[in-house]
């Protein structure tokens, strides 16, 4: 029998208790095991739940208990999250992570412990839910020079997206849709700020390429200042405004942002809506692979959570690894370049053909404006327009 503890019994935590005893006839014939939840840690008293009874708020016994061999860390943040993991991993107790804010944080300097003491460090399920992602990224591409991802990775704001293209919804009305049917939290700073796809980017692009990519050093814009506006005159020409997720890594250049982005029909992109995301890893020698599925919810991830369990229990797979870095390899963002969109005042018309005569000028949906696509602009070239009180931009994003 393998005796294991869950650290956070909130929606992940106890929906990885409900996949081992729902599954449990199928989890132990493929271990050849019985998996057995001794512990589970959590401050707020456990009610009306079968497992309530195991629940301990110290986490010294669980730890000083000679025969726990895993623990799941489903707490969330990265303060207590990281003292426990790190705790458990220097005495050779393997970790399994739902915690994209720890794993973008801490991973390299936490899978580096767990190197030296023979432990399992996994986190399927902190970037993408139950979208096999990480594994496929380390295995089943390792042949390739993985040089681009792009994706989308926040299912909260797709959705709220979705429903403002769809229905004419205003944001704020999309976004209380979310969090009534639960997609999204009372504080969905996260999601929206876009700090949620920022740290998942970060565990993808840290595995992809090899050094940990610092979640501070990531441009992140959210999608507040994303208008019915811009969603129109986005379908005007063919495209649609997701938050996108993005790194690229050449030779001398690795550039990371996460923004709102104009994303035309040719792209796989196009079509993920409401709460699904998408992820395109390009390789040099696969081109363009994509991942689908929905990226949350408690059983997609409560299922990765336990393969990872699995996986660990029967040491079938070994650690992931990266370089531990501050990120001083990525580029400065203000230099990275784009094209945008750009909406502009209804005056405009002569400056915008003077300083881009080759842009196709079109009227805003309401007529009330222009807007037009510009060439590759970096930050400073953006600020200048923007000074610019005759073009009166009324806003600028970015295209993919």
């Amino acid at each position: 029998m393998a005796d294991i503890a869950i650290l956070g019994f909130g929606n992940i935590g106890s929906g990885v208790a409900d996949v081992f005893e729902e599954n449990e006839s199928v989890i132990s014939k493929k271990i050849n095991d019985r998996v057995n939840i001794k512990y589970i840690l959590d401050k707020v008293e456990i009610k009306n739940h079968p497992l309530s009874g195991r629940q301990v708020k110290d986490f010294g016994i669980i730890l000083n208990d000679p025969g726990i061999s895993l623990v799941v860390e489903t707490m969330g943040g990265a303060t207590w999250a990281y003292e426990y993991t790190k705790a458990a991993l220097e005495k050779g107790i393997s970790v399994v992570s739902s915690n994209k804010e720890l794993v973008a944080a801490h991973g390299a300097k936490l899978l580096s412990i767990a190197s030296k003491t023979g432990a399992r460090y996994f986190f399927e399920a902190s970037v993408g839910g139950g979208i096999p992602i990480i594994r496929p990224i380390c295995n089943c591409l390792a042949a390739n020079k993985i040089n681009k991802i792009t994706a989308i990775l926040n299912g909260t704001t797709n959705f709220i997206l979705t429903k403002m293209a769809n229905e004419g919804l205003a944001f704020e009305s999309a976004l209380s849709m979310a969090q009534q049917k639960g997609f999204a939290e009372a504080d969905p700073t996260d999601d929206v700020d876009g700090k949620d796809s920022c740290r998942k980017l970060c565990i993808l692009s840290s595995l992809a390429f090899g050094k940990q990519l610092p979640p501070e050093k990531v441009h992140t814009e959210g999608i507040r200042a994303v208008g019915l506006e811009d969603i129109r005159n986005a379908e005007k020409i063919g495209h649609k405004i997701k938050l996108i997720a993005k790194s690229k890594k050449s030779q001398d250049f690795f550039g990371a942002t996460v923004a709102p982005m104009l994303v035309s029909k040719s792209s796989p992109l196009y079509n993920i809506d409401d709460v699904f995301n998408g992820i395109v890893v390009t390789g040099n020698a696969i081109g363009d692979v994509m991942f689908y599925g929905q990226g949350a919810g408690k059983r997609p991830t409560a299922s990765a959570v336990a393969a990872d369990v699995m996986d660990a229990l029967t040491k079938s797979t070994k650690n992931m690894e990266w370089e531990a870095s501050e990120g001083d390899y990525v580029s400065d963002y203000e230099t990275q370049a784009f094209e945008y969109y750009i909406y502009a005042g209804c005056n405009a018309t002569d400056i915008v053909a003077e300083l881009f005569p080759e842009a196709e000028i079109h009227k805003n949906h309401a007529n009330d404006g222009l807007f037009f696509i510009s060439p590759e602009l970096c930050e400073s070239d953006l600020e200048k327009l923007r000074s610019n009180k005759n073009l009166n931009i009324k806003s600028a994003i970015k295209i993919l």
